[in-house]
């Protein structure tokens, strides 16, 4: 070995940050955070870092270099006080090290593969899930608004993926019947009306109501006439074979199958909208009219 690779025995800070590449900064906060014990001090009250301190500086920068977090080292150093060979300690937090970086990769592919997602469907579209999407694949171009997406992206947080894969059959449906969607914008607007200026018994709140379940009778026979309905009862069916158990996410209304089981009434105080009275009591009347309406089995 060359005489120039020898370190000196003992060297000042300086000396020592410049052979294992970092700063004399860096060195000082090993010592306050215990990662390299504080050497001896010479006659000048400076410190003096020997051939063992180097090999430490060595192992640290090596291992921080690999991304190992400093306090990880410290405990390891701490477990096998002798040194990188002499015990479990470094090779427990080796493999421990590992492990994190492992997950981190995982959760890294995930994020790009999301984001990939949103720039091929669209950045709107693609913050739902495949579920949905898929549900929505072949609607004309500009048939689907951003209004549209925003509702689905609530809805897919409060009754989960399958309950938004649902709603998106009633975009579908719309999509296809221009009428029945310029009606539904008028019965949205009429409802949207109802403020807090609208008193709960004006007759206008169960004139709305009236419209809203003429307006859903009209769109269920129109998405059972075209099929939809059948293609909702398959993503059930593939829906509850995929996931035979119930998590404890149904609790909070996040849940997956959450949709099938809340009522409308429930769903909406979860949303994040501030409904007027007015407005409530119009969609209570709306229940109470499809309820009374439903067959009787």
């Amino acid at each position: 070995m060359p005489a120039s690779f020898v370190p000196p025995r003992q060297v000042k800070i300086g000396d020592a940050a410049a052979f294992a590449g970092c700063t004399p900064r860096a060195i000082r906060h090993y010592h306050e955070i215990g990662l390299l014990p504080e050497p001896e001090r010479g006659g000048d009250d400076r410190r003096r870092y020997g051939y063992e301190d180097m090999i430490r500086l060595l192992w640290i920068r090596r291992m921080a270099d690999a991304g190992i977090a400093l306090e990880d080292i410290r405990d390891a150093f701490a477990e096998d006080p002798g040194g990188a060979d002499s015990g479990d300690g470094i090779e427990a937090m080796l493999g421990r090290v590992e492990e994190s970086f492992a997950a981190q990769e995982a959760e890294l592919r995930r994020q790009r593969t999301a984001v990939q997602r949103m720039r091929v469907e669209g950045s709107r579209m693609g913050l739902l899930s495949d579920l949905v999407t898929e549900r929505l694949k072949g609607l004309p171009e500009g048939s689907l608004r951003q209004a549209d997406l925003d509702t689905l992206l609530v809805t897919e947080r409060i009754f989960g993926p399958l309950g938004a894969a649902v709603q998106a059959t009633r975009f579908v449906a719309l999509a296809a019947h221009p009428a029945l969607r310029e009606e539904s914008d008028r019965v949205d607007a009429a409802e949207e009306a109802l403020d807090d200026s609208v008193a709960v018994d004006d007759p206008r709140v169960a004139q709305v109501a009236a419209e809203r379940h003429a307006l859903e009778t009209a769109l269920h026979a129109v998405i059972e006439e075209s099929g939809l309905d059948e293609d909702d009862e398959a993503l059930f069916d593939a829906w509850d074979a995929a996931h035979p158990e119930i998590g404890d996410d149904e609790e909070n209304g996040s849940g997956p199958d959450s949709g099938r089981a809340m009522s409308v009434l429930e769903a909406t105080g979860k949303m994040p909208y501030d409904f007027s009275p007015a407005r409530l009591r119009c969609m209570e009347l709306a229940v109470e009219l499809s309820a009374r309406d439903a067959p009787v089995t």
